[in-house]
């Protein structure tokens, strides 16, 4: 930290002790988006702190990673049911089996094809073409 420099922090609560927030990203809304690993949800915060919470269809998903989509939505890693998902800053989510079942996919980044890379726990990569 530089001489002079002064840092604020604040924190702001989310469903409960066990949500376990979990990979922050910037969406295309102006607002952050994240990951409840413990509590099975996507979660958005407004830069005023106001938060709001989307359950997955499968409360055991396990999310673990989310990142801004070349398509105007937020993705996102299911490590627990080996899925990629995909809200929209309305809320709406889908998802998609990845074709390894147990894969594990933990990181998510849009890369400069147009596409969504994920890193699998198994050792591979998977290419997650948007059409």
């Amino acid at each position: 930290m530089s001489q002079g420099s002064h840092v604020t922090i604040r924190e702001f609560a989310v469903s409960g002790p066990d949500a376990g927030p979990y990979g922050v990203t910037a969406g295309p809304d102006g607002a952050l988006w994240f990951v409840e690993i413990g509590a099975g949800q996507i979660g958005r915060i407004t830069v005023e702190g106001k938060v709001t919470e989307f359950a997955l269809p499968d409360p055991a998903a396990r999310p673990h990673a989310v990142a801004a989509g070349p398509d105007g939505s937020l993705w996102f890693t299911e490590w627990g049911t080996a899925h990629v998902g995909r809200i929209t800053p309305e809320g709406r989510i889908d998802e998609h089996a990845l074709p390894t079942p147990g894969s594990e996919p933990h990181g998510i980044a849009p890369g400069p094809d147009g596409a969504l890379w994920v890193a699998l726990e198994t050792g591979a990569l998977a290419r997650v073409a948007i059409a």
